[in-house]
């Protein structure tokens, strides 16, 4: 089976326009993603160009409101664009995700006159974002975050952001970055939210991290070493910075669970090709009861994922809380893929160990998604907070 060839999912799509805009993503997908991702991921190359044809395309800003060139997408369909996305090529996939909840803070909580101002661009106007709240010390325990950001002199005075921020999508990279800075004293309510440009005086990059997988997509420290930031680029009120996060994440969370059914999805997909031609024993590999159970399995766990991620996404439509599903289905979505990936190279034996098939650089990307946006050992302990209440410690 052709890596990048159609998925074999039939989707439940609430308009014609969400199935002419399926129908696009499928076209880009087949001319534009799915030819070059093996070469470019083993090239650690990211591809730059095609997220401004994407933008150009509407596809970066599905999930924001028209009104800021947005396209007035219910987030059940924003997240299985995300799915088919990352089953072409994690890197597009989860790209798309992180821009998506780099400006999470800015439609969100931003005043009109920020938003009139910077999100047509961030939307659809060819930039790249990025979200930077992790830091070399801080990354479960995201409260205890370090960088700072000091005001000069009174009240709508500019701010001084210094600090280190650390395992960024798109670092060094991206065209603006919502940032997340100590202002006031320890713990959460010191936080407040920033968007700073790509371009500012005294951010710097460090090297791309050498990852195990997604190549492609450069994960990059930030170095702020007395970024001057205007108080107009301030988003929220200061000390809302964190709950502005939490929002984020929890919207962002759904998008990686998309993409781990995505790319488990293209696993399974090469999995029954390759078993339906192989044969051994005189005939294919699918007829044997132990690869064909296998096989089930890998379906089924796929299918339970994909509806615990839509389930969310509804109730986030409908205004809903969806904190504990959100959490739910990071968890599932994100160990299925793990688990599929590795069945897939198992199904595969010696030649899914090589990079002559796709599924060896699937089950070294579905690793991180368990990792990205909150471990899933972080997920288990906001799940059991909604059904148990805070830990008594």
């Amino acid at each position: 089976m052709p890596e990048g060839a159609a998925q074999s999912v039939e989707r439940q799509l609430p308009t014609e326009e969400a199935r002419d805009l399926f129908a696009l993503v499928r076209e880009l997908i087949k001319g534009e993603i799915a030819p070059h991702a093996a070469a470019e991921e083993e090239a650690g190359h990211f591809p730059r160009e095609l997220f401004t044809l994407l933008s150009e395309s509407g596809l970066l800003g599905l999930a924001y409101d028209s009104e800021f060139g947005g396209g007035d997408q219910p987030y059940e369909v924003y997240l299985q664009v995300l799915e088919e996305l990352a089953a072409a090529r994690l890197t597009v996939g989860l790209g798309v995700s992180v821009h998506s909840l780099a400006c999470h803070g800015l439609a969100g909580y931003g005043t009109k006159e920020q938003q009139a101002e910077h999100l047509p661009d961030m939307l659809g106007g060819g930039l790249l974002g990025a979200y930077c709240l992790s830091e070399p010390s801080s990354g479960s325990d995201a409260a205890s975050l370090r960088t700072k950001a000091v005001r000069e002199g009174s009240e709508g005075g500019d701010w001084v952001i210094t600090g280190t921020k650390a395992w960024i999508t798109h670092g060094g990279i991206a065209d603006f970055y919502t940032v997340l800075a100590r202002t006031g004293g320890e713990g959460a309510r010191g936080v407040t939210a920033f968007l700073v440009p790509g371009d500012a005086e005294g951010l710097q990059a460090a090297a791309p991290e050498k990852k195990m997988g997604m190549k492609g997509s450069p994960t990059a420290q930030l170095h702020f070493d007395g970024v001057r930031v205007s108080d107009a680029r301030r988003i929220g009120e200061v000390g809302q910075g964190f709950a502005i996060a939490l929002s984020a994440l929890d919207s962002g969370r759904l998008g990686i669970a998309a993409c781990a059914i995505g790319v488990a999805q293209a696993a399974l997909d090469e999995a029954v090709a390759y078993a339906t031609e192989r044969k051994q024993f005189g005939r294919p590999i699918a007829d044997f009861q132990g690869l064909r159970f296998m096989l089930a399995d890998m379906a089924t766990q796929i299918e339970a994922g994909r509806a615990l991620y839509l389930a969310a996404a509804r109730l986030r439509d409908a205004g809903r809380p969806f904190s504990k599903q959100a959490a739910m289905a990071k968890l599932l979505c994100t160990d299925t893929a793990m688990k599929v990936t590795t069945d897939a190279v198992q199904v595969l034996g010696g030649y899914g160990y090589t990079l002559d098939f796709p599924v060896e650089r699937f089950m070294r990307e579905a690793k991180v998604l368990q990792i990205v946006e909150g471990t899933n050992q972080i997920q288990r302990m906001v799940i059991a907070r909604h059904l148990a209440g805070p830990d008594s410690r």
